[in-house]
């Protein structure tokens, strides 16, 4: 069942099968940032909105400097893939060039940054789809779990099939929206400026205020959440195939240029055919790409073929997330600075520690804001813009450190990070009160979080560091306790291994574990044990082991037997005690309801209370398995 879920089982020399060419690349990196054309433009004018058909007036000049935002992040995370061809991350770069505290910014908010991700783009991609179907309104939290699920299972399945798998939609996308876009600026062109919509969209609200810097900044804010995946190629450029650069190249290029035209255009066409943006708890929403293949196209099947691709592109755009953050936790976890288990690859060769993880943490995002898109846009590209001036003023650093003529890449990054670095303090500051604060919140309390589990594997480390010579001293074999409820096959398998171990061998039985038993139970279990056990081997010259039977009048298993381990401690100072433990394999999930877990419970309680000489050794036994 797994196999059909999620993928056969591959071998480590299967990696290199794995990676992707740019074709591949621009649906696994970059659906983030060409579904956040949708409702990138469609935040900044949510934000007009009070300037009524004004708006339209003004939705050029929020658009633009994104456009040339987005132009110079282009050619700066291109000289930063070709820096650092292995992995051009944030996290990598500032760890390199400014140090560790700067690495851990960058990851924090890039983390952040990619759960909100998540959320909004399938938000957005479900509003999309309640705007063409409207009796899905009601369902708009259960489709965006529902979506996720989808995405999470595509993914643990490898970049490469998810890749493809979402390569038809991705291009699809841009082939209807650059085709309807390009038609209605001909219409415009065509009738001086003043098209007729096909289908008309709904009237713009009365002018309530007049457009102010202020509220063009948060207009600006707002629309850059349309840049938040451009990153993504370079924090993913270990997942090309040769040659990675040109690859990571050709793929940051398709997105940037796409982006940048459906930026220019949209906010074109939206001006000539008069669309602006709705509450999207209205119960008539249409989505503002909606309204423009309806205005250029009308309601036929060009709208819905445009439709259907915009909802599979923003509910999928989700991917780009899934490529990026099990990677940045990996280059994290191996630092240290999260759980070990986020650097280890599963049967897959994914990452899905982190997959897993993110999909909890959006999923809990989505529930927690109804799956609502503008309800979560305050919350979004704080993180991505924080990336955006760490990752650039990295590699200024670097270009400084560099041999050789290097001005011009360095003037390059430089541009970079000060724009990105104006950009997000407009951001920030016009998105504060509206709930950034929460990020603003989150990214320290997320570094706090970080280091507090560096510093936990960096005392383990000291801890366990071997810091004298390898030595024999304690040559004593151990006291071997084992375990023993009653004779059988998988018991007589542990006492004859425990008899290689030491001649001090005790078998360990506890007294009414199951309730009060009879004094003549007890006595046949003690004389079972001498005729067949120890009389047998005493026979044979050898050192037989001993039953030991000691009360649990409270039914527990830990407590005797520590109390046993301590006074054998206290009997036999300085030698090692060996609790040998025989436990059922079993092989299927049912036949775990059909046995209690005393072995685990046990081995569980003595590794919490072990001191230094006492081991743990467990014995399986299946069936089949002779002694």
């Amino acid at each position: 069942m797994l196999d059909a879920l999620i993928g056969r089982r591959l071998a480590n020399r299967e990696q290199g099968e794995q990676k992707i060419g740019w074709i591949a690349g621009v649906p696994a990196m970059g659906l983030d940032g060409l579904g956040s054309s949708s409702y990138g433009p469609e935040a900044a004018l949510t934000i007009l909105m009070p300037l009524g058909a004004a708006s339209l007036a003004w939705i050029g000049w929020v658009i633009a400097p994104i456009v040339a935002l987005l132009a110079v992040l282009y050619f700066s995370y291109r000289q930063t893939i070709l820096a650092y061809p292995s992995n051009g991350g944030a996290y990598t770069v500032a760890k390199e060039n400014l140090g560790p505290m700067a690495s851990l910014l960058a990851a924090a908010a890039l983390m952040i940054d990619y759960v909100l991700n998540v959320a909004v783009g399938i938000s957005a991609g479900v509003g999309a789809l309640t705007s063409s179907v409207p009796g899905l309104q009601p369902w708009t939290l259960e489709l965006c779990l529902g979506i996720l699920a989808v995405v999470a299972i595509a993914n643990l399945r490898g970049t490469r099939e998810a890749g493809w798998l979402f390569a038809l939609p991705t291009y699809l996308f841009l082939l209807c929206f650059l085709g309807l876009i390009g038609w209605g600026l001909v219409q415009m062109v065509a009738s001086g400026g003043h098209p007729h919509p096909v289908i008309a969209p709904p009237p713009l609200g009365h002018t309530m205020e007049a457009a102010g810097l202020w509220l063009l900044m948060h207009a600006f804010a707002s629309g850059c959440t349309a840049m938040t995946g451009v990153e993504a190629v370079s924090n993913g450029v270990g997942a090309f195939k040769e040659p990675v650069v040109r690859n990571a190249h050709a793929t940051l290029t398709v997105i940037c240029v796409s982006l940048g035209l459906l930026l220019a255009g949209i906010a074109a066409v939206a001006h000539g055919y008069g669309l602006g943006a709705m509450d999207q708890t209205a119960a008539a929403y249409q989505s503002v790409l909606s309204q423009l293949a309806g205005a250029v196209a009308g309601r036929g099947v060009i709208y819905y073929v445009a439709m259907a691709s915009l909802l599979a592109v923003l509910c999928l755009s989700a991917n780009t997330s899934f490529v990026g953050f099990p990677r940045i936790c990996r280059l994290v976890a191996l630092d240290d600075y999260l759980p070990r288990g986020f650097a280890v690859a599963d049967r897959r060769l994914v990452f899905s520690v982190g997959v897993i993880f993110l999909t909890v943490t959006a999923g809990g995002l989505l529930v927690a804001f109804g799956g609502i898109t503008d309800h979560l846009i305050p919350l979004f590209a704080i993180g991505a813009f924080l990336t955006f001036t760490v990752s650039q003023v990295g590699m200024v650093a670097h270009w400084r450190q560099q041999q050789g003529r290097n001005a011009g890449r360095l003037a390059i990054n430089a541009l970079g990070a000060v724009t990105t670095f104006f950009a997000l303090l407009v951001i920030g500051a016009a998105k504060f009160v509206e709930g950034a604060w929460i990020v603003v919140l989150a990214v320290p309390a997320t570094i706090a979080i970080l280091l507090l589990i560096r510093r936990y594997y960096d005392r383990l480390g000291r801890g366990m560091a071997a810091t004298v010579p390898f030595a024999l001293d304690d040559v004593d074999r151990p006291t071997v306790l084992v375990a023993y409820e009653e004779r059988n096959r998988m018991t007589d398998r542990a006492l004859q291994f425990a008899m290689t171990l030491s001649p001090d061998v005790l078998a360990v039985h506890l007294l009414r574990l199951s309730g009060p038993e009879q004094e003549e139970e007890i006595a046949r279990l003690h004389d079972a044990f001498e005729r067949d056990i120890a009389q047998p081997v005493a026979a044979r010259g050898l050192t037989p082991p001993r039953l030991v039977q000691i009360p649990a009048p409270y039914r527990e298993i830990e407590g005797p037997v520590l109390e046993l381990v301590e006074r054998i401690d206290e009997a036999t100072p300085g030698r090692a005690v060996a609790i040998l433990i025989p436990e059922l394999a079993l092989n299927h999930w049912w036949e775990r309801l059909l046995h209690g877990r005393r072995a685990q419970r046990l081995r569980a309680a003595l590794v919490a209370h072990a001191g230094p000489r006492l081991m743990i050794i467990t014995s399986p036994w299946r069936r089949g398995l002779t002694p």
